[in-house]
């Protein structure tokens, strides 16, 4: 893949989005940059504004709502020359849209014309892709024959038809199960290696955790956390959780977890989570419960998720 001669891929400066006449702000006073050659993750629950955020940067939200600015793509700003941008992109829509009266091999010749590959050159191109995302056995198979999961890889390999620079995702892996999750990772770790640029909106906690250098998490319109996964977990969580699945359970170790300890977050179903640094001092509360009734892991992403925003990232809103 070709390197970069920007410093920023994307440059998003104090960045607002309003509908209805001024009074909904979708996205108010956000800012990022995205350097070459990582993936960064766009993370926030329903209507947090990550939607929006991403339809600005390839330039298809500027009919509705106010103008937008201080955004900058390659260089160039995708309200007034979002032409330049395309060339240099790739787009995973989170919605598949395959041509269902074509096979394979033609859903992506048509793609092909609209970067002017043609001939043997589209013909190679769209060999190596199928490979790629091993997919070269449905070559002449009708979209209406491929799984789920075989739709989104074939989405991602007409993405990569013009050797993008930016490849954008939006929830690429949503309803797919793990195995063809884990393939994906696979597919978009090795094109990072080869120096590309991705940007990614997932509700899937461990796939921004496995495959994002850098992640940008989004509330209500605002930024409420920028950095490193791990680094973040690592800053603003406690290390250990112990997940109580039932109120029954949690009243039996209650009178023992106190403010000093412990963090305690009920989060108004059944499941309480008992958060700590002190390992061995959940391990004893976990001995007063039934098997089955708890679970004692390390603290993750989605634990900071629902610290800074008050709700799981893959919740329905």
């Amino acid at each position: 893949m070709r390197s970069s001669e920007y410093e920023n891929i994307i440059k998003v400066e104090n960045v607002y989005k309003t509908y209805k006449n001024g009074t909904a702000k979708a996205v108010a006073g956000v800012s990022f940059s995205v350097t070459p050659g990582v993936c960064f993750g766009l993370l926030g629950p329903n209507g947090a504004g990550k939607s929006t955020m991403m339809k600005m940067i390839y330039g298809v939200s500027y009919r509705d709502g106010t103008p937008d600015s201080g955004i900058s793509v390659f260089g160039h700003d995708p309200g007034r020359n979002a032409l330049p941008i395309r060339f240099l992109s790739g787009i995973v829509p989170q919605e598949n849209n395959l041509d269902e009266e074509l096979n394979v091999e033609q859903n992506l010749k048509v793609f092909c014309r609209f970067y002017n590959i043609t001939g043997s050159q589209a013909q190679d191109r769209i060999s190596e892709l199928l490979s790629f995302m091993e997919l070269s056995e449905k070559q002449s198979f009708g979209i209406k024959q491929l799984s789920g999961g075989m739709k989104r890889r074939l989405i991602i390999a007409r993405a990569l038809l013009n050797n993008p620079r930016l490849l954008v995702l939006d929830e690429p892996t949503t309803g797919l199960d793990p195995q063809v999750r884990h393939l994906i990772w696979d597919k978009l770790r090795r094109l990072k290696r080869q120096g590309m640029t991705i940007l990614l909106t997932t509700h899937y906690m461990d796939e921004a955790f496995q495959i994002c250098d850098s992640v940008f998490i989004m509330n209500k319109g605002k930024s409420v956390a920028e950095g490193n996964p791990q680094q973040l977990v690592n800053k603003h969580i406690e290390s250990y959780v112990l997940e109580v699945y039932s109120k029954e359970s949690f009243s039996v170790i209650s009178k023992n977890v106190t403010e000093k300890c412990c963090r305690v977050d009920d989060d108004g179903a059944d499941v309480t989570r008992i958060y700590s640094d002190d390992y061995e001092r959940l391990r004893e509360f976990s001995k007063q419960l039934t098997g089955g009734d708890f679970y004692l892991r390390q603290s993750n992403l989605e634990d900071l998720f629902l610290k800074i925003t008050g709700s799981r990232l893959n919740a329905q809103q």
